[in-house]
């Protein structure tokens, strides 16, 4: 745990996924969701699935209107920077209270993803797309 200024506690965590990384401070508020310096509505363009899924830590422990969470996130597309929001949430979650590891651990949370894009190789279009076979 860590201080802010104003002398909240302030609770982070970091979490990446695909190309993205998110730089999470969980602070004790009323729900809101901050993303470079941006109403989370804002930044996602107002799709609700990317929000529910960056809450749904503080879902599963009954906390979604208890702390504020405010995000530093690059790199990558809105997906991954979701998914990795919600990583630096239970990551931060457990910094909070060790107890909340277990419940977290179990729905899945504090696994990293680790899908990445597939390389392409040569002689292909793509990863897998081959030219179009002529038999003549």
């Amino acid at each position: 745990m860590s201080t802010d200024t104003q002398d909240r506690a302030v609770y982070w965590g970091t979490g990446r996924r695909k190309a993205s990384i998110a730089r999470v401070r969980l602070i004790p508020g009323s729900g809101n969701v901050t993303v470079n310096g941006r109403t989370g509505e804002d930044y996602f363009n107002r799709i609700a699935g990317y929000l529910a899924v960056l809450k749904s830590p503080l879902e599963t422990l009954g906390l979604e209107s208890e702390y504020d969470i405010f995000v530093n996130a690059h790199g990558g597309g809105l997906t991954g920077q979701a998914d990795a929001v919600k990583l630096g949430v239970a990551r931060a979650l457990c910094e909070l209270d060790p107890d909340n590891r277990q419940p977290l651990k179990t729905e899945g949370y504090l696994t990293r993803d680790p899908r990445c894009k597939e390389r392409k190789k040569y002689g292909l279009h793509k990863a897998r797309k081959a030219p179009q076979f002529s038999k003549r």
